[in-house]
């Protein structure tokens, strides 16, 4: 039998246990836990919250509701017409880079509105790079090098379905190859495989008067419900997805010609029950979760300077019996042209943590 030791095993080691902090352990123990780490760099630098903004591409991830606002990018100029959204999104970023382990992430997006249907059309790829293993034989045999790596592909969809509010879906194959395809193995069994969607809700009212007060185009309120699907299965072991329920709320505090200064604030539980007998299976697990101790917070602030330049901040918590991470987020963004370019940067409070340090860099091109 086949057996991996050294690097590749310490890493598998370190991604599933130091980045999530125990979360899926003491909160589930799910499989593929890349599918919650947030794609872009404005999100990131505001704290990881994003689920009531959703107002570009990357509402993919944060709330796929939001699509169905990004309709029209403006008319053109010459003609007149209106000239449908149409963006590209490219992220990376080093994982847990105070292990120089090799790690990284990586999120690709293109996305279109489509009058014919009545809604944006958008496709994803995300990839997740967990090192180079060395596959050892029991009588000391080395048998090569391998590397290990989890993908997800996904198509989303999003419409407005009311007045103010927006509907959206995403569909989604995930791929996890944790070991080598081997015949000595049993085939791919350290490859598991499974489908999943996500459903999501936007609400963004253009008028709104609440106890005198005016919000007209001021608020919105979103939800999202995350990795919906089977579990993922290697040969005779089954785990299931991070299912994840994520509310937000984002609030305009200030917006003129030059100015648009706002705040946002994220609620997110991971809905994986989990004890010495297994997990819970769909749907049950979605009330059983609720068992879970605590869930993630997050708030953040966004400033934009004449559409060009935007300064970040946020702070992101969950309880110590959920893995204990706090840290501040801190972000810059620049607007030229048709592209915007993203960076944020996590400082974290505990010395030594597996995040230190962690940079994301994210660009948007509106393609006109």
């Amino acid at each position: 039998m086949n057996r991996v030791r050294k690097t590749g095993l310490l890493m598998m080691v370190i991604f599933a246990g130091l980045y999530n902090q125990n979360l899926y352990s003491q909160a589930g123990g799910a499989a593929v836990p890349f599918l919650l780490i947030s794609p872009d760099a404005r999100s990131s630098g505001m704290g990881e919250v994003g689920t009531a903004i959703a107002d570009d591409i990357y509402a993919i991830f944060w709330n796929p509701g939001g699509l169905g606002f990004l309709d029209y990018m403006g008319k053109d100029k010459e003609t007149g017409e209106n000239i449908p959204f149409r963006q590209v999104s490219l992220s990376y970023s080093k994982w847990l880079p105070q292990f120089n382990a090799d790690l990284f992430y990586s999120h690709g997006s293109i996305g279109q509105h489509f009058d014919k249907l009545n809604g944006t059309l958008a496709f994803n790829f995300v990839f997740m790079n967990l090192g180079e293993f060395t596959r050892t034989l029991d009588n000391g045999e080395i048998k090569g090098k391998f590397l290990s790596n989890e993908f997800a592909v996904g198509l989303s969809y999003g419409t407005i379905i009311a007045t103010d509010l927006g509907l959206g879906t995403q569909i989604r194959y995930i791929q996890s190859n944790l070991a080598p395809v081997s015949s000595a193995s049993g085939g791919d069994a350290g490859v598991g495989r499974s489908l999943a969607f996500d459903i999501g809700i936007l609400w963004k009212p253009l008028e709104l008067n609440l106890l005198g007060l005016n919000l007209d185009d001021r608020i919105s309120l979103g939800l999202n419900l995350q990795n919906v699907g089977p579990k993922v299965t290697y040969r005779n072991e089954s785990d299931p997805l991070p299912t994840n329920l994520r509310l937000g709320t984002a609030f305009n505090l200030y917006k003129d010609e030059i100015n648009d200064w706002k705040f946002a604030a994220d609620f997110a539980k991971l809905l994986v029950k989990r004890d010495s007998l297994g997990s819970d299976p769909l749907p049950k697990s979605l009330v059983t979760g609720w068992d879970n101790p605590g869930a993630e917070l997050s708030f953040g602030t966004e400033y934009i300077y004449g559409q060009t330049v935007a300064l970040r901040a946020g702070y992101f918590t969950e309880p110590s019996r959920l893995g204990n991470r706090k840290y501040w987020n801190f972000g810059l963004g620049v607007n030229y042209d048709i592209f915007r370019l993203d960076f944020s940067f996590i400082n974290t409070i505990e010395e030594n943590h597996p995040l230190a340090n962690t940079m994301r860099f994210s660009m948007l091109i509106n393609w006109e």
